[in-house]
């Protein structure tokens, strides 16, 4: 829906103002080509998490598996020193009677022969239980080297994010309490600056303390070519008077969202690294009734993750 109305608002735009196809082509393009990379991140944090819940609940089933033979091949060995136990004793009497009576002689070959039977029947059968838990052994032993290194490998992506935090937060202090914060969560690295650093009202050119900030940034940022750096440009839900180019939030969050992109990569952040999409006033952090709501939430926020081509690639395996 809310493609079809920045369509809808495009297309009115055309008609009404000197406004390119190549414009309206290229914004088209950019958002449709965020909106899948959000949505083939989302997925893959999602499978990533499945697989990894799937591959606990497989070592929990091998584990009660593993118990059950081991147990099974408890039972066996008993049995099977039981008939070795009575074998034995019988091998005995018929050691002692032997001189004695040829029926008695006739009668313990048999009982023999049958216990000497039954014995081989329970070895075959140990045999096989053991080659069982064996194999068992040897696959529980590899679902939990694949699952140690799954979380091994999450382990290391959050350390490394919270220690991108680390640096972030460091860099970026000069700039406390000019309306720049700096936080982790869901794996996650959040840098959230208000317009009021960044920009002018109602322009997309970044200013020169925004520069500094963003340049600072990009410092860190140059330094970890793996991470992911999503920009999304926020606005309040005033409507924006057509300027040029611009017809409405939707275009000026995403002027501002590029303008940013274009200071990293200006400063050595790689562009493969980098996304950007305009939010428009559609994610709001505070309310629009109060000027400190629509102040917050007029707003850039830079979004770093981890990697996850490592694990993915883990996964399929």
């Amino acid at each position: 829906m809310i493609k079809k109305l920045i369509i809808g608002t495009l297309v009115l735009g055309l008609t009404t103002s000197c406004v390119s196809k190549k414009v309206y082509s290229d914004l088209e393009k950019k958002y449709n080509n965020l909106a899948a990379s959000k949505r083939k991140m989302s997925k893959e944090k999602k499978d990533l998490e499945a697989e990894k819940a799937r591959l606990n609940k497989e070592l929990n089933d091998l584990k009660g598996k593993h118990g059950d033979l081991a147990s099974a091949k408890d039972n066996l060995q008993s049995e099977y020193d039981a008939l070795k136990s009575q074998f034995d004793k019988l091998q005995e009497d018929y050691d002692l009677l032997e001189a004695k009576s040829s029926s008695t002689i006739k009668k313990n070959l048999a009982r023999n022969k049958d216990l000497l039977a039954q014995l081989e029947a329970k070895e075959n059968a140990l045999a096989e239980e053991n080659a069982r838990l064996s194999k068992l052994q040897e696959e529980l032993a590899q679902r939990s080297a694949r699952v140690d290194e799954l979380e091994k490998l999450m382990a290391a992506n959050e350390a490394k994010m919270l220690a991108l935090k680390s640096a972030v937060s460091n860099a970026l202090k000069a700039f406390e309490g000019k309306g720049l914060t700096v936080e982790h969560k869901n794996g996650k690295v959040y840098v959230s600056m208000e317009n009021k650093l960044l920009f002018n009202s109602g322009s997309w050119a970044v200013g020169s303390e925004g520069k500094k900030a963003i340049k600072t940034l990009a410092s860190v940022l140059s330094e970890n070519t793996d991470i992911n750096v999503l920009i999304e440009g926020h606005t309040d839900n005033v409507p924006f008077a057509k300027r040029g180019a611009i017809l409405d939030n939707w275009d000026l969050s995403t002027k501002r969202a590029t303008a940013i992109v274009r200071v990293l990569q200006g400063n050595g952040v790689g562009p493969e690294q980098i996304s950007a999409a305009g939010r428009s006033e559609y994610v709001p952090i505070e309310t629009n009734k109060t000027k400190i709501g629509k102040a917050k939430n007029r707003r850039i926020e830079i979004i770093l993750e981890p990697n996850l081509d490592e694990i993915s690639k883990l996964l399929n395996e």
